[in-house]
């Protein structure tokens, strides 16, 4: 170039420099066209395996509906040492269990727990299965989470995430499988969001940690009913002692008041 005049070189480096700016151009549209493919093959993904259903799945999703309507009905009473106003967790995942068992659903209440590594923390959590023999797959698992949107909320997200998040129910009732599928999706899509934010992913936010809720080794117990046969939240009425009656026989005179026996 040093033979050129200065204009000559002047001409060759624009000439250089809009062909840079183009190719930046270029890939920066190619990058948000490959981005954007991606997040709508993730979304259509998502909507099928959400819209996919079985009749078992729709039957036990009908029965927890039922459960829940009546447990709001009741005013979701917390029955716990130190009760809760409106209602605890544990009081309404035994409700709903309860319920679900006497429908003749195998019901029972799931308690995972899961030792730290050196990808993720230890933690547990507690949620509901069903578990239902068929005669061609063998034993289904269906699960039960009844906070399942709140699981996967992330501040400051994206709106394209928000948008996933808003259309997760707020009681999940599926397979295991389509669970596993939804977990994968938005574990992604969480990672996604929370790297164009410039944002830390959080160990607990973690595919395998997710995973490990729903999946991991848990204990599968049948509690006792939250309400047992002849529950009744009205006050006891005072029983009579029976020296109450003896002295009624000897002093027909006296005035008496029924006592409480405890």
């Amino acid at each position: 170039m040093s033979h050129l005049s200065r204009e000559g070189r002047i001409s060759i480096v624009s000439s250089l420099f809009c062909f840079l700016h183009e190719g930046i151009i270029v890939i920066t549209r190619l990058t948000i066209i490959a981005a954007t493919r991606m997040l709508t093959g993730k979304f259509t993904k998502f909507q099928a395996t959400l819209s996919r259903t079985s009749s078992l799945e729709s039957k036990i999703r009908q029965a927890t509906k039922e459960a829940l309507r009546e447990s709001q009905l009741k005013g979701n009473i917390c029955v716990c040492r130190r009760p809760v106003t409106g209602g605890c967790r544990s009081c309404l995942q035994r409700e709903v269990s309860d319920h679900l068992r006497k429908a003749g659903y195998d019901c029972a209440i799931c308690k995972s727990k899961w030792r730290s590594s050196p990808d993720i923390p230890s933690g547990e959590h507690t949620y509901l299965d069903v578990l239902e023999k068929s005669p061609k797959k063998g034993e289904v698992r269906v699960v039960i989470e009844l906070n399942f949107r709140a699981e996967f909320e992330v501040a400051r997200a994206k709106d394209e995430y928000n948008r996933l998040i808003n259309r997760l129910p707020e009681v999940f009732v599926g397979k295991a499988e389509r669970l596993r599928t939804l977990i994968k999706i938005l574990c992604s899509a969480a990672k996604e969001c929370l790297k164009e934010n410039k944002m830390h992913m959080a160990p607990w936010r973690k595919h395998k940690y997710m995973q490990a809720k729903w999946f991991g080794p848990c204990e599968r117990t049948t509690p006792a009913p939250l309400f047992p046969v002849g529950f009744s939240d009205r006050p006891a009425k005072p029983r009579a002692s029976m020296l109450t009656f003896d002295l009624l026989e000897k002093l027909p005179n006296l005035h008496c008041t029924a006592v409480e026996v405890v």
